[in-house]
């Protein structure tokens, strides 16, 4: 994981005109008034050893090499109207993270399905995904993308909504971003020494630029035609501390894409991975290739018990409009009737959902202990909005095994 330290900027200025391997395309755009810092890795260097210094994350970068996908780190266009730019409604990130009250296990809500006028105004859903994770994983060969980010984005219309762009943020909660970074990554890395990545300007304000996928790397090399620089895979936990310790104003993800970007502001990734798993352990495992041992890997994390929610709504009764309301956590029936709770693995998981619900942490063990005194629930779907995993009773034995 990479370690990120800022340099002055005479420092920095002074490494503009460093050798770097060769580039696999180029074009040409003027980076205009705009600034490099430093940063210090590891053991995360471009292409195939960015693999390695990202292990933790699903999508680290593969068997790339430092020649994969060079390109500038004198980031985007300077002045504010150049600057991509997209409006949040934090309004969309309220009701997240609620204590709420105790829910009845036995009562859990039924099922809901997306209802678009059913949705408060201030929430709209976010976009979903599907149920398995991308099996296209590599857009330039040899660099490993991070799929759902770049798949995020390329769903994003001309003029995305706050909920769109949050759809983007759900989908960064695991795996692994680039870097672009001055001359040859892996050298300098090596040698003990720092890289240098870019970082936009928009006015008075500097962004974190990224990227994520080889793809959106060979863009940026088209675009403005350096040669001299390569790309460092980092983790997002890393990249997002970095962000938070600094005085950035937010990220920018994928800035030459055209449509395809994102611009992140600050306060809104603070609140989305401040509310995460420090690790991203079940969303990164989620969206990792499936194979037969998927199922219980899953099942031995949330042995561990990670940080993880569920959604509360009121249940639907015959009660008369005096009485008290009752409420539940949300669940899912099979076609053959089996019903599964349903546990996700962030907030923006239920968002997502587009359902009047709210998000309610709960322990592992708490879950533990409904699936062993309610034989009746046939077991867990996780993160229903995508990519999703059911889990049976038997695959949940290491899960049943912790209840008090």
């Amino acid at each position: 994981m990479g370690l990120f330290s800022r340099k002055k900027k005479n420092d920095r200025d002074s490494k503009k005109d460093e050798a770097a391997p060769d580039a696999p395309a180029a074009g040409a755009q003027s980076p205009d008034a705009t600034e490099a810092v430093g940063e210090t890795a590891d053991a995360t260097a471009a292409g195939r050893d960015a693999g390695d210094g990202a292990s933790d994350a699903p999508d680290a970068a593969g068997d790339g090499t430092s020649e994969a996908a060079p390109e500038h780190p004198d980031a985007a266009n300077a002045s504010a109207g150049d600057a991509p730019s997209v409006n949040i409604s934090m309004t969309s990130f309220q009701g997240l993270g609620s204590t709420g009250g105790e829910a009845a296990p036995a009562q859990p809500a039924q099922e809901r399905e997306p209802a678009p006028t059913e949705q408060p105004a201030a929430r709209p859903p976010l976009p979903g995904a599907p149920a398995a994770p991308p099996t296209q994983v590599e857009t330039v060969p040899g660099l490993r993308d991070n799929a759902l980010v770049r798949d995020a984005l390329a769903a994003l219309p001309e003029k995305p909504t706050g909920a769109q762009v949050m759809g983007v943020i759900r989908q960064m909660l695991q795996g692994h971003l680039y870097l672009r970074v001055q001359g040859d990554a892996r050298k300098t890395l090596s040698e003990g020494g720092q890289v240098t990545f870019g970082v936009a300007k928009a006015g008075d304000k500097d962004y974190m630029m990224v990227f994520s996928s080889g793809a959106a790397l060979r863009d940026a090399v088209k675009a403005d035609g350096d040669t001299q620089t390569s790309a460092v895979a980092q983790p997002t936990p890393a990249l997002v501390r970095h962000l938070l310790s600094g005085t950035f104003a937010g990220i920018i993800v994928d800035n030459y894409s055209s449509q395809r970007r994102a611009v992140l502001p600050r306060e809104v990734v603070e609140r989305a991975f401040d509310q995460a798993d420090s690790e991203l352990r079940l969303k990164s495992l989620l969206a990792q290739p499936r194979d037969a041992d998927t199922p219980g890997k899953i099942s031995e994390l949330l042995a561990q018990k990670p940080p993880v929610w569920v959604a509360v709504g009121e249940v639907n009764n015959d009660a008369e409009e005096s009485e008290q309301k009752k409420f539940g956590i949300a669940e899912a029936r099979l076609a053959d009737g089996t019903r599964l709770l349903q546990v996700f693995s962030h907030p923006l998981e239920v968002v997502a959902l587009g359902r009047p619900e709210k998000a309610m942490p709960l322990a592992v063990d708490k879950i533990a202990k409904m699936l062993k005194d309610h034989p009746q629930l046939g077991g867990l779907l996780i993160d229903p909005a995508g990519p999703l995993m059911t889990l049976t009773r038997d695959e949940l034995a290491p899960v049943i095994a912790i209840a008090e």
